[in-house]
């Protein structure tokens, strides 16, 4: 089996650093000044194990594939699609596709090209802030990396890419009900556009109301998903956050993705995500709709994360609401 990583950032490049430590077949796909630097110096890996340059092969686009490939998809949600389309002429039609992305939109996109589609809820503390450079900040357990058939099921596949990802030291449960698990983490990634748009004092209380817009929309839409209570003890004490170069870990992937200048950000697939049930079920969302709104002008604008205060948010809230 080769794992062939399709967007080496923070969980791509951190998931492929470990699998290709700990013995697999990996290839990266990577862009950009972030592919160049991986091409002339290796992956940079930075853990609590220390700094090293490994010498992963790297492309800039995905080669044709065999029957022995898996492709693990691990870029924002807005560049699945394209993706896809890159992917669908060079694969056998059975090729595993494994999509270890937050939301729940990039599975549907999957499965409409290919039939054999996994689904990863990711829970991994990791950056990427420079071009070649990836960072893992949990440790001895870099993160958990659980793993169903999508929609539903399991099989041999998922039980054989679990046991790769346990070897490479994450912890990884193979689930039928995966998805109820990737709709929490969706409700906890409601988060990311708030830390990305906002200055910290008082974020929680916008993240508060992001995430009761959430549940409502969920449950208007019959979506089952896991109880925080779930989650909580699903994380239990498995991830420990450490300090690596003097630094703890920065913002989540979206505020990475304004602070690297990224041009895009993945607010349309997880705050959008509410907006879109909301506007099928009849559930008002203007937190989630505000947060998506301000987080893609940003990204556009190519600004930095964190500009806007709390009570300006609130302002703009009030401003668009009807009294």
């Amino acid at each position: 089996m080769r794992f062939v990583v399709y967007g080496a950032g923070a969980i791509g490049g951190v998931v492929g650093a470990l699998l290709y430590e700990h013995g697999a077949d990996v290839l990266l796909i990577a862009r950009g000044a972030h592919a160049a630097a991986i091409q002339e110096s290796g992956l940079t890996f930075e853990s609590t194990d220390g700094r090293r340059a490994l010498p992963i092969p790297v492309a800039l686009s995905p080669p044709a594939l065999g029957g022995d490939d898996v492709v693990l998809l691990a870029m924002k949600s807005q560049d699945t699609a394209g993706a896809l389309l890159a992917l669908r002429p060079l694969a056998p039609p059975s090729t595993p596709i494994v999509c270890a992305q937050n939301g729940v939109e990039n599975e549907r996109a999957a499965l409409r090209l290919f039939p054999n589609v996994y689904s990863v809820c990711v829970m991994c503390p990791a950056a990427h802030l420079e071009p070649g450079v990836v960072q893992a900040f949990s440790a001895p357990i870099p993160g958990l990396l659980d793993i169903g058939r999508y929609p539903s099921g399991t099989d041999a596949v998922a039980t054989e890419i679990a046991a790769a990802f346990r070897a490479a030291t994450f912890d990884s449960v193979v689930r039928s009900d995966v998805l109820r698990w990737k709709y929490r983490k969706l409700l906890t990634n409601l988060a990311n556009a708030v830390e990305a748009v906002c200055q910290p004092p008082g974020r929680s209380a916008i993240i508060d109301l992001a995430r009761e817009e959430g549940v409502s929309c969920l449950q208007a839409a019959g979506i089952d998903f896991a109880s925080a209570e779930e989650d909580r003890a699903r994380r239990g004490d498995l991830l420990n956050r450490h300090v690596l170069g003097g630094q703890a870990k920065g913002g989540s992937s979206s505020w990475q993705s304004l602070e690297r200048g990224a041009g895009s950000i993945e607010s349309d697939y997880l705050n959008g995500e509410i907006v879109l049930l909301g506007r099928q079920h009849g559930i008002p969302t203007p937190v989630n709709a505000l947060l998506q709104e301000l987080a893609a002008g940003l990204a556009a604008r190519r600004s930095r994360p964190g500009l806007m205060s709390t009570s300006a948010f609130f302002e703009r809230l009030a401003a668009r609401q009807p009294a």
